[in-house]
């Protein structure tokens, strides 16, 4: 069972622990709502959020996918090796900290596909060609990926 699945099972049984604690705060008819009611609820609320949360991969209510836009990829690209080492090997390459922040940035302002072939052909070394077929596309719109980004990347320097 991977940890995610186990992490969702744990915060199903704590909401069911909690439902069946709620019921026991209802009032009676005529008696005053218990004091730990609205925190109890609240707990609740917070607990479904997280279960829907991990359940979907999504940030619940949350209008066309704007949570996942960067959440994730600012993560991958602070974490790869963006510029490997190419076969010149008479000088080592040394990123800053503050550079590899920095071409993070730049390169989140680029749209998933831009940053993909730009990646794939200026990182990686890889011709229009090759990129096409491995991404499905024509060569003529991966060129128009990589011209996009490049200008991107300039004025963003």
């Amino acid at each position: 069972m991977t940890w995610i699945k186990e992490l969702r099972k744990e915060y199903a049984e704590s909401e069911r622990r909690l439902r069946q604690y709620r019921e026991r705060l209802n009032p009676d008819a005529e008696g005053e709502p218990h004091p730990d009611l609205k925190v109890v609820d609240d707990m609740l609320a917070d607990l479904h959020y997280g279960i829907e949360w991990l359940r979907t991969g999504r940030q619940p209510n949350r209008r066309r996918g704007i949570d996942i836009h960067d959440a994730y990829s600012r993560a991958i690209l602070m974490d790869m090796d963006l510029l490997p080492k190419q076969q010149v090997e008479r000088q080592e390459l040394q990123v800053t900290e503050e550079q590899k922040v920095r071409l993070v940035r730049i390169l989140m302002k680029l749209s998933a596909r831009e940053r993909q072939c730009f990646l794939l052909h200026t990182a990686h070394g890889m011709s229009l060609a090759d990129i096409a077929e491995e991404l499905k596309l024509k060569k003529r719109s991966v060129q128009y990926y990589v011209d996009n980004a490049k200008s991107k990347v300039a004025q963003g320097l």
